[in-house]
């Protein structure tokens, strides 16, 4: 089948030549198709569940909102796990469904789960489903703001709910309408109501409450239809207006008319225009502004949708009231350019080497060209390829790509084609150029193919990867072994073909002084090693079982941090702090940061936004640190780390903060994983919130302990400061009023009451009853707030209730439907796996717990772990089928196995050359060793596979090894400086991205090196070994 593929293509060469051009124009049309991103799409199947309770506390709302809605989600297919949190007026529920399940079919599952909850639910209340996006889907921030010293059109100030009310009626519904955005997340400024501000001296003058005034309301604010009459030929609809069209509308309302007097809400409230109480805000530069987020809907290019959306925001800003502007804050683009500039540099500068190498080694242009377009024809196929898999172009997907490996066959056939060709005396006839060519091709063909297909064949233990491992490697897995089948098929197809048509006239193989010098080194060495073989193997294996011993001692981590050029940086404050203090002290804050020279500007959202997508108080800022470029910088080579420690340090001074140092994408990649955005996350599940809290505490002294540890938190269970109303039982009972009619009182003169709606054209406005906000903020005061009782009397507040100042519980936390309790750090100047090793030695041996509480450790190292134990198992397999298929093509046990010691050989120069650099193992090295061992086993296949041959010629074991050795040398030397080259812009760039690149690299070259040296020597000696018999 193979030799009538390579006969056709020689044959049919011109057919061929046409067939790949359309191939590469094909690749070309789907180049412009490629969706392009910075990270894989490492989103899980998750279905958010908001449900908002006015006045509910936290337990009140874990115990009648979150742990039915839990409860009612168990059983659901694919559910793999629940957490939630509750916290005043707040319930958020999070199902995680397995990676095979439709989004839209868990969200249908959930929905339906929901309705039947409802039932069970305080009456009012109604849970909401999440955006379809996680928040990996938060790709575009903006700020809306007034210019300095702008002025609304009547010349008054642009307040903040002016901002916000552009923002709401204006930016909003034009940002949905662009594809691909899922949500427009505003958070900050003041949202428009009319407030009916109560004025209890007068309604109680007048004998009204504050139901009355409410029900008034809702009794003028409608319209109605009343059908439809025929006259005169014509349809007449018939309809009764009653809505109100302006504030003033609202306080000529009548409450009651009784014997000539008449009561208007003008009367006993004063209308205005006001806002609503907000739970969360946002500030830049020091000043408070309205800041949205636009997510994307899960599944979409993270680069086209914020490209698209910033380019929507340009032209809204056009349409903008005067004075008021939309800002972009932070833009994925950037970062998307930013890593695909360093992808883009490593694969450029790669394939130049490469193309240098391929000249220096074989001596002939022609054939170098030849060589070097398998690397733009197969590059062009794998964008097909990638297209059609759906993989996206990102750091992960063309991280592992070398183009050494591409042409690593193409370097074999076309070496073997150009030696027999020059032993040539005289020219050849058409005929006998064509079948020399076959036969040269087929020579090699098979031990060359069998390499590739074996590279190919060990990456599948990337495809065995799960979950957001599997998501993250996955990418990259496809995209090598789409490049690596189509470099296979213009090996065979294309490459002799090639060969046949440019390779004529005679080939004069001309002196290479690089290969002869090498030639001349190698073969005295060669000659020493076969007589001293049984010392050379010895020293190799102490070389394997040393190598062993320093890969045991490196460190781990599940990937390297990606350099996002910005910092995230989790404010908390002490729990309880009000919206507004909050908002001052990030003020301050913000001023601090600025003044650091690399900061560019600086970004916080405070609380929560108006979909609770972030379920925090007002005591919890995220900050956003957008730094500038480094050539900006007063010292360009100052490390991002020393440029964080500057930062802890600064903010550290500042009084009632704490903090937490990440980067964007990173705290959203952390949330994603175990719910908290550290890096290392000890959970303590139980059920006391007490018992929970001390031994939180316990444990955050345990981890402050271990060396590397920063920014240590402990979830803040309690510390939630209640103003409570308790109700006297007697004095309810004597004035004859139940506990509800109190609480409706109450609710509706603190909280407000929202009444009905104002239309403005497309815009609305709530219209809210409730007490004017000095009256309300006056807490001695209220004690003589009038409460209406029995028969219409009325009698002051502080007769039926007890003020009382109370410490609550701040929030509680569930996984699986049981409480836990979360201890969070980062980790500084060490990996993460010793890190968390050291953790679980100390907890286990410092920490008692007690029976019914145990403890679970989270976060990156969680995923390093399950990557680990499953690569465990699959890479052994892995093996052990590749020695299988050793030995079926070489039909000996003993060869394949002499092949198959290049993997561990391999290994040595891959843990020497992390070791050197200090890099840790992570699972992005640890597919660097698995593309190594498939590149060791090739230069050891085509070595054993030609002494084999000259073997069969004739030739005794000694001439065949020294023979085959020094023929293979120039391929074996040159696909391994192709491999190792190809590499090595990836292992030096320091741009956006490289971290992530680099331990693969380093492994790839460290391990090249050793393998070929090693190659070149101990296969030579281990063969004659296994074979002393033969002669």
């Amino acid at each position: 089948m193979l030799d009538l593929l390579i006969k056709l293509a020689i044959a049919r060469r011109n057919l061929v030549m046409v067939v790949v051009a359309i191939v590469a124009v094909l690749g070309l049309w789907n180049f412009n198709r490629l969706p392009i991103d910075a990270v894989p799409d490492i989103t899980n199947v998750q279905v958010m569940i908001n449900t908002e309770a006015a006045g509910f506390t936290p337990l009140e709302v874990e115990q009648r909102i979150t742990y039915p809605l839990e409860t009612a989600l168990a059983g659901l297919p694919g559910l793999e796990y629940t957490r939630s949190v509750s916290r005043y007026g707040l319930s958020q529920v999070i199902a995680i469904f397995s990676d095979d399940t439709d989004i839209y079919f868990a969200r249908q599952l959930v929905g339906e789960r929901m309705a039947s909850a409802s039932g069970r639910l305080p009456y009012g209340l109604q849970p909401e489903m999440g955006p379809i996006a996680t928040g990996l889907g938060e790709i575009f921030m903006f700020t809306v703001d007034a210019e300095p010293g702008a002025m609304n059109a009547d010349g008054s100030a642009i307040t903040p709910m002016d901002l916000r009310s552009v923002h709401d009626w204006i930016i909003r519904p034009q940002l949905m309408q662009v594809p691909g955005v899922v949500e427009v997340n505003p958070i900050g400024g003041y949202e428009r109501e009319v407030v009916v501000q109560m004025q209890p001296q007068r309604m109680l003058s007048a004998g009204i409450s504050s139901a009355d005034i409410a029900a008034a309301i809702r009794a003028n604010n409608e319209n109605r239809g009343a059908g439809f009459v025929e006259r005169n030929g014509a349809q007449w609809l018939m309809r009764i207006p009653g809505q109100a069209m302006q504030a003033d509308d609202i306080a000529a309302i009548t409450i009651t008319s009784d014997n000539g007097k008449t009561v208007h809400i003008s009367d006993v409230a004063e209308v205005t225009i006001g806002h609503g109480l907000r739970t969360g805000a946002a500030t830049q530069n020091g000043r408070e502004v309205v800041m949205s987020t636009v997510f994307m809907l899960v599944g979409e290019n993270s680069r086209t949708v914020a490209s698209n959306v910033g380019k929507k925001l340009a032209e809204i800003n056009a349409s903008l009231p005067e004075g008021i502007v939309a800002t972009a804050a932070y833009d994925r683009t950037g970062l998307v350019d930013k890593t695909l500039s360093t992808v883009t540099t490593n694969l450029v500068e790669g394939a130049l080497l490469v193309i240098v190498i391929l000249f220096l080694m074989l001596g002939n242009i022609r054939a170098a060209i030849l060589t070097a377009l398998v690397i733009p024809l197969a590059m062009l196929m794998t964008f097909t390829g990638m297209v059609q898999t759906r993989v996206s172009a990102n750091l992960m997907s063309l991280g592992a790509l070398d183009f050494g490996l591409l042409v690593d066959g193409a370097i074999i056939i076309v070496e073997n084609c150009l030696r027999r060709l020059s032993q040539q005396t005289g020219p050849l006839a058409l005929k006998e150029r064509l079948q020399l060519v076959f036969e040269a091709t087929r020579e090699v063909i098979r031990p060359a193919l069998f390499g590739v297909f074996i590279i190919t064949a060990v990456y599948a233990p990337i495809f065995a990867l799960e979950g957001v491992e599997g998501k993250m490697f996955h990418p990259m897995a496809i995209t090598v072994v789409i490049a690596l089948l189509s470099a296979i098929l213009l090996s065979v197809t294309f490459v002799p073909a090639a060969v046949a048509l440019l390779f004529k006239g005679p080939v004069t193989e001309k002196h290479n002084p690089l290969v002869s010098t090498l030639t001349r080194m190698y073969q005295p060495l060669l000659a020493l090693t076969l007589k001293v073989r049984v010392p050379i193997i010895g020293l190799a294996a102490v070389l394997v079982l040393l190598s062993i011993w320093q890969a045991t001692r490196l460190g781990s981590e599940f990937a390297p941090n990606l350099d996002e050029g910005d910092i995230a940086m989790h404010a908390l404050r002490i729990p309880g702090t009000s919206l507004s203090q909050a908002i001052a002290l990030q003020e301050t804050l913000e001023e601090r940061i600025k003044a650091l020279p690399e900061v560019e500007r600086v970004f916080a959202k405070i609380g929560t936004a108006d979909v609770a997508t972030d379920a925090v108080p007002p005591s919890v800022a995220d900050n956003f640190i957008i730094l500038k470029p480094r050539d900006q910088w007063p010292d360009p080579d100052k490390p991002k780390q020393q440029v964080v420690a500057e930062l802890e340090a600064l903010v550290s001074e500042i009084p009632g903060n704490r903090y937490e140092f990440l980067q964007p994408i990173q705290m959203r990649f952390n949330e994603l994983l175990a719910g908290v955005r550290a890096e290392v996350a000890i959970k303590i599940f139980g059920d006391d919130l007490d018992v929970l809290t001390g031994l939180g505490a316990s444990l955050e002294k345990i981890v402050a302990g271990v060396d590397g540890a920063v920014d240590i938190q402990t979830e803040q269970v309690t510390g939630l400061p209640l103003l409570e109303f308790i109700p006297d039982a007697d004095a309810l009972r004597r004035h004859g009023i139940s506990r509800q009619q109190l609480q409706d009182q109450l609710a509706t003169a603190l909280g407000g009451e929202v009444a009905g709606t104002l239309f403005d054209g497309d815009r609305r406005a709530d219209i809210t009853v409730r007490l004017p906000e000095t009256v309300r903020t006056d807490i001695d005061g209220l004690n003589y707030l009038p409460v209406t009782v029995a028969n219409g009397q009325v009698v002051p507040l502080q007769e039926l209730v007890t003020l009382s100042e109370n410490i609550g519980v701040n929030q509680v936390n569930r996984e699986n439907g049981k409480r836990r309790l979360v201890v969070t750090a980062n980790v500084r100047g060490r990996d993460l796996g010793s890190f968390v090793d050291d953790v679980r030695n100390a907890v286990g041996n410092e920490l008692d717990i007690p029976s019914g509480y145990w403890v679970e450790y989270g976060g990156t190292y969680q995923k390093l772990q399950s990557a680990s134990q499953r690569l465990m198992i699959v890479v052994p397999l892995t093996l052990v089928l590749i020695v299988g298929l050793l030995v079926l093509a070489l039909n000996s046990v003993r060869d394949a196995l002499v092949i198959f010691t290049g993997v561990p050989l391999a290994l040595t120069g891959g843990v020497l050359a992390l070791t050197v650099r200090d890099i840790p193992f992570s699972i992005s090295a640890a597919v660097g060793f698995i593309a190594l061992s498939g590149i060791a086993i090739l230069n050891a296949l085509v070595m054993v596979s030609f002494i084999r041959e000259l073997q069969r010629s004739g030739r005794s074991i000694e001439q065949a090894i020294v023979e085959g050795a020094l023929t293979r040398l120039r391929p074996v030397i040159t696909t391994a400086l192709v491999a190792s080259l190809g590499f090595v812009p990836m292992a030096l760039n320091s741009g956006i991205g490289s971290e992530v690149q680099r331990p693969l690299a380093t492994v790839v070259i460290g391990g090249v090196i050793s393998s070929t040296i090693l190659t070149l020597f101990v296969i030579p000696a281990l063969y004659r070994l296994v074979h002393r018999s033969e002669k």
